[in-house]
């Protein structure tokens, strides 16, 4: 069966250009000439993937974007911006709203089809990151409901790319739902009243984000941010709200997620107020180590983010560092941190 496309494009010949180079490629085309219509043939086709030009009369590339996010039947839908090279500045907007991709006017035939192809591709891997994600829930069972019903609703939700660096939420931020990690590493970080950052927690594949502001209805308790290109799936507070009501065990399951995250908070409070700094130190790599979602021996961590995560300051970092490299415990070059003996480090932690 053909993939379905939709192109929104309010350029004639560009919009024919498009058709004609889709059709003869094998997919089957939806075409718009403005963005209310476009919303409309989206709705009512559900296309694979949707092509959209964002600057058009009357509503534009971000409004019909913004209108297909708030549908849950066309939220999932890749959505790729068709941008001209002057409107390039407006594309990080673009992509924080939820667009997965942009193609630069005057693109070829194998740019079109390329990024398409590319984009379908992801989706379908996106679906096996969500299996997986669901494994995550430990005792719950494929014939219970409550996790068919968790199943469903991830499924069904669309996955959002943040790049290095991009803050997915700040502290004090109402919760508006729970993040899954699928991709990549997020920190979670508190500051503190002289301007320094306490990271409070690394999360890698399959972890999940905001468990406690939605449990508890309350703001996030902390800023978090991606360490690398990411990719997260988040679900609406209020589509988990019935879930939870109605299926006490998958309940009960994010409680125990809840409950070891506290457990590995107070153990790093008791760290910071008791340990010495080589303890520290020793402690945040083989964490760093464990949480990797391939083990190897080396990891990535900036000298800032391992001073947030051991509480010390960065001149403190780098000079204890420099003692476990001269000691045989480590090597590192630039950000890379390669374990040499994880034996002495469990030694000196414990």
């Amino acid at each position: 069966m053909s993939k379905k496309v939709l192109i929104i494009e309010d350029n004639n010949d560009i919009r024919e250009n498009v058709v004609e180079i889709l059709q003869l490629a094998g997919y089957e085309v939806f075409e718009a000439g403005d963005g209310k219509n476009g919303v409309d043939i989206a709705t009512k086709n559900l296309p694979d993937i949707i092509l959209c030009d964002i600057m058009m009369p009357e509503l534009d590339g971000y409004g019909v974007l913004y209108m297909l996010n708030k549908n849950p039947e066309t939220a999932t839908i890749p959505f790729i911006f068709l941008t001209a090279k002057a409107e390039r500045l407006d594309l990080r907007k673009g992509m924080e709203m939820g667009a997965d991709d942009y193609l630069t006017k005057p693109f070829d035939d194998m740019d079109l089809l390329n990024a398409i192809e590319s984009r379908l591709k992801k989706k379908e891997v996106q679906q096996k990151y969500y299996s997986r994600s669901l494994d995550s829930l430990g005792t719950l069972i494929a014939k219970n409901n409550g996790l068919a019903e968790l199943k469903k609703i991830i499924q069904e939700r669309k996955s959002r790319q943040f790049k290095k660096n991009q803050v997915i939420y700040y502290e004090g931020d109402r919760g508006n739902g729970l993040h899954i990690v699928l991709s990549g590493r997020v920190k979670t970080v508190k500051l503190a009243e002289d301007g320094r950052e306490l990271m409070t927690g690394i999360y890698g594949n399959d972890n999940y984000l905001g468990i406690h502001a939605m449990l508890a209805n309350e703001a996030y308790s902390d800023t978090a941010t991606a360490l690398e290109d990411s990719m997260l799936c988040l679900i609406p507070k209020d589509v988990l709200d019935p879930l939870l009501n109605h299926h006490p065990e998958v309940a009960r399951e994010f409680i125990k997620l809840l409950a070891a995250d506290i457990r590995e908070k107070e153990e790093q409070l008791l760290q910071l107020a008791y340990n010495s700094v080589r303890k520290r130190m020793a402690e945040a790599i083989l964490r760093l180590h464990r949480q990797q979602a391939i083990p190897t021996e080396n990891f990535r961590i900036s000298r800032e983010d391992l001073a947030a995560m051991a509480g010390m300051a960065t001149e403190t970092v780098s000079r204890t560092l420099s003692d476990f490299k001269e000691e045989g415990l480590i090597e590192k070059k630039g950000s890379i941190i390669t374990i040499l003996d994880e034996k002495r480090l469990m030694r000196m932690k414990n």
